[in-house]
């Protein structure tokens, strides 16, 4: 039987023109696409560190709403203030093999004292606090009978992940404690802290990592499993886990994939539909 979301990811990959509206949402710029009436669940996507203004991030976006079931939001995590698009042609063109040794170290080269000041402006402590917070009050705001599943994509996924941890669940209007997001989606996650980021899960989550990824490697994959094994091991529950591996899995993969290479084609559908098939089992 086919996806339910194949005809989700016709035509979205790297063309086209996003369809939603830049609105602030809790407090931070963001792409609204979807349902707003009376959508079956929220998807909140956290991109990669090429942000709005990456056409691509968007486009996932309007593909997550093309079913008309979920309202997507695409939140300007970085505060106006992403990696320039420059960088991601530099880091992760869509065909490498149009670009040559020289052309990709000398390119590499002249970003990085840019980068390194970007890094410092967004570290680890300041970027966790504008998520969560802007999670929290989203999961204030909502209904608690709508559900809100969080993906995110290689710098994103960390964040994604520590949505879903129990150390971060909120107390709503009638005294109980529920998680951030309902359900979890990380493509590739970058920085990911082993065991803190996915010892305390609390929500199921699905991963996606790339075999020839040298930016996130797929040894990263075993160490996660075995964080959970262990909490198994010692009777303690744990929600769901779900991997898939991706070839050949460069790294951005489920981003800045090379739609006219069929492999990396679909790597980029693939890995959109092991999005919308998780979030339409768990939200």
């Amino acid at each position: 039987m086919d996806s339910p979301c194949n005809e989700c990811i016709k035509g979205t990959i790297h063309k086209g023109q996003p369809q939603g509206k830049e609105e602030t949402i809790h407090g931070l710029n963001t792409y609204v696409i979807g349902n707003r009436i009376n959508p079956r669940g929220i998807i909140v996507i956290y991109s990669d560190i090429f942000g709005l203004p990456l056409l691509n991030n968007r486009l996932i976006a309007d593909a997550y709403a093309k079913s008309g079931e979920w309202l997507v939001y695409l939140p300007d995590f970085f505060e106006d203030d992403p990696v320039p698009l420059k960088g991601a042609d530099v880091l992760l063109p869509v065909d490498p093999t149009k670009q040559s040794t020289f052309a990709k170290y000398t390119g590499m080269l002249a970003m990085v004292p840019s980068f390194m000041m970007w890094m410092t402006r967004h570290r680890e402590a300041h970027t966790n606090k504008v998520c969560m917070d802007f999670l929290r009050s989203l999961r204030c705001a909502t209904p608690r009978m709508r559900k809100i599943g969080m993906v995110g994509f290689c710098w994103g996924g960390k964040y994604a992940l520590r949505a879903g941890l129990g150390s971060n669940m909120v107390e709503i209007d009638d005294g109980s404690k529920v998680p951030l997001v309902d359900a979890v989606v990380a493509l590739h996650p970058s920085h990911v802290a082993v065991p803190d980021d996915v010892e305390d899960l609390v929500v199921p989550v699905s991963y996606g990592w790339g075999l020839e990824d040298v930016g996130v490697r797929i040894e990263q994959k075993g160490k996660v499993e075995e964080v959970h094994a262990k909490i198994r091991e010692a009777g303690r529950e744990l929600p769901e886990m779900q991997h898939k591996i991706y070839k050949p899995g460069r790294h951005g993969f489920a981003v800045r994939g090379n739609p006219d290479d069929p492999q990396e084609r679909a790597c980029l559908e693939d890995s959109m539909k092991q999005a919308l098939n998780w979030f339409e089992r768990w939200l």
